[in-house]
């Protein structure tokens, strides 16, 4: 990865980087995943909760098992994509944070509280997503995040007798600038905000 300024590195993360749907012919190697899943993880989470669960799915097989979960318009692009990320969260997060949460026992805020648990899983699972979405552009991958499927069929195909539930898609991989269409327009600062 090139050493990036910061005007360049917020061209690559936000103003420049787009959704792609139509890829290059070019493979994503296990190196370049895991320097975005070292990225996406500092990134905070309410208690150091890290619920976010990653399952990349790169081969053959994998994206033919994967295919029937997808709504019509996402298959092709799917397909063709290097790698889909499924981005989903760990609902027995809380067993792991005896490691993350050193100075008191946080575990015992989530048992038998399946509402809390429920809540701060998929809000901070969808957190940790966002961040690795930022994590895969800044170490130059293209993505194509989704939510065009078939979320129970997933889980029952690929975490079957887990805790895990899917919760979006990320096509990742280099993607065609060419086949882009124009950018489509963003709200304002003036349109969404306000400061009292």
């Amino acid at each position: 990865m090139e050493n990036l300024t910061y005007e360049r590195a917020l061209d690559v993360i936000f103003r420049e980087a787009r959704t792609y749907r139509v890829w290059l012919d070019r493979p994503v190697d296990d190196e370049t995943l895991r320097q975005a899943w070292e990225l996406a993880k500092m990134g905070p989470t309410s208690s150091n909760c890290l619920p976010l669960r990653v399952l990349f799915v790169r081969s053959a097989e994998a994206k033919a098992r994967l295919r029937p979960c997808l709504d019509p318009g996402n298959v092709a692009h799917t397909m063709a994509a290097p790698v889909t990320a499924i981005l989903a969260h760990d609902l027995e997060f809380y067993e792991q944070l005896p490691r993350l949460v050193l100075h008191t026992d946080a575990r015992a805020w989530f048992v038998d509280k399946p509402e809390l648990i429920t809540s701060t899983a998929f809000r901070n699972g969808t957190l940790q997503a966002a961040y690795f979405l930022l994590a895969a552009r800044a170490v130059g991958l293209d993505c194509g995040p989704m939510s065009g499927f078939d979320a129970a069929a997933v889980d029952r195909e690929f975490f079957a007798a887990t805790a895990v539930r899917s919760n979006f898609l990320c096509n990742l991989g280099y993607g065609d600038p060419t086949k882009l269409f124009p950018r489509a327009p963003r709200l304002s600062f003036d349109d969404v905000a306000r400061i009292i």
